[in-house]
């Protein structure tokens, strides 16, 4: 198995890299986090024009990209930059529809990639905790289309979306796969309430209350009752994505962290000359390296079969959660007091790594889910 990336990987990680760092500072990145849309259009164009957003979309789809090798790529840089556009969005909406979509919703793909046109995936409830077929919300037919009637909470990204793809149950039961189906829904359709707060990381998110609200026949995204598949298929590449997102904040606190020990003095000589601290060190070093094995794995297995696939996204959030909170508390110690102030942007890394752990299921989901496909395995 070759992990090499190919050399336009290398030249979009290169370009994405030099962008944000010499474009994407952390004041520029304040100041879009803290606007009332909670990011900046402008960048959002800038990402589109760079090829970033189109690296996350096959050929097929308008995209350039599209494998787990290059979801991977762009959101390790967006991790180490803490870009709060609204690529994770784009990325699960935007595969749900490349799936599913007619080619009339597939319009909406090119608006994306161009980065002219914001989306996002209104899929979980206030009582899902984290379980992808448990969907509460309704979906009716109707003499002229369709009814949704229930929730959805912290949706990321929601505030922005010019149009969400929403989950709702058209038949079974509360847990069933069978019987979930998907929804193009544009922001402005009457009856759809949207509450937007501020989230730890710095993100914005909101909860939805979908009352009446009416959709025409062609709202539908696929088949009726036919969406989990489609569901999990988007949320595999949000699983790699957070992971790699994650993989890049870590080193950028690692690499944050061993600089200031080089650089802090106590009894006249470096902090990071105490056995000690380098011993905690290279603690986090060996697990840095053990969480990048585990993205890489599951980049590999994106587009494989699918307990495979599902099997190696869980272990890697799950690696990624359980890692990520131990840097972030370490960097954090490490650093002192300091290491609390707004000032100094590693807290604000220290948070995106704890939200991450809980987006999509935290660490405890994971390793649940993972030793429930492993039984499964030998069956499938």
């Amino acid at each position: 198995m070759n992990f090499d990336l190919t050399e336009e990987q290398r030249m979009l990680a290169a370009t994405l890299t030099r962008f944000i760092a010499e474009q994407y500072s952390f004041a520029t990145r304040s100041s879009s986090a803290c606007s009332p849309e909670g990011m900046s259009r402008a960048l959002w164009r800038r990402f589109g024009e760079l090829g970033a957003i189109g690296a996350l979309f096959d050929p097929a789809d308008g995209g350039f990209g599209g494998t787990g090798d290059d979801i991977a790529v762009v959101f390790e840089c967006l991790g180490r930059g803490l870009v709060v556009e609204p690529f994770f969005g784009a990325l699960v909406a935007g595969r749900a529809i490349a799936r599913a979509g007619s080619t009339a919703q597939r319009t909406w793909l090119a608006r994306l990639i161009d980065g002219e046109a914001v989306m996002a995936l209104a899929h979980g409830e206030p009582e899902s905790r984290y379980e992808l077929a448990r969907v509460a919300t309704r979906a009716t037919r109707t003499s002229d289309g369709w009814r949704l009637d229930g929730a959805k909470a912290v949706v990321i990204g929601a505030e922005q979306a010019d149009a969400l793809v929403v989950s709702a149950r058209t038949q079974g039961a509360l847990d069933d796969e069978d019987g979930i189906s998907l929804f193009l829904v544009p922001r402005d359709t009457p009856g759809f309430t949207l509450t937007g707060y501020a989230l730890i990381d710095g993100g914005r998110g909101a909860d939805l209350t979908l009352t009446g609200v009416t959709l025409p026949p062609d709202a539908l995204l696929g088949a009726e009752g036919e969406g989990f598949a489609t569901l999990e298929s988007a949320l595999g590449g949000g699983l790699l994505a957070l992971s790699a997102e994650a993989l890049g904040a870590m080193e950028t606190a690692f690499a944050a962290t061993l600089d200031y020990l080089r650089t802090r003095r106590q009894f006249g000589v470096p902090i990071g000359s105490f056995q000690a601290l380098q011993h905690r060190m290279a603690d986090l070093a060996i697990e840095l390296e053990q969480a990048r094995s585990a993205v890489i794995n599951a980049q590999a297995a994106l587009d494989g079969p699918r307990l495979a696939r599902e099997r190696a996204l869980s272990a890697a959030k799950y690696t990624i959660g359980r890692t990520g909170g131990h840097l972030a508390r370490e960097a954090v110690q490490l650093h002192g007091g300091i290491g609390m102030t707004w000032e100094l942007p590693l807290s604000h890394y220290a948070k995106r790594l704890v939200m991450i752990d809980h987006q999509l299921g935290d660490e405890d989901h994971h390793l649940a889910r993972y030793i429930a496909l492993g039984r499964a395995a030998p069956h499938a």
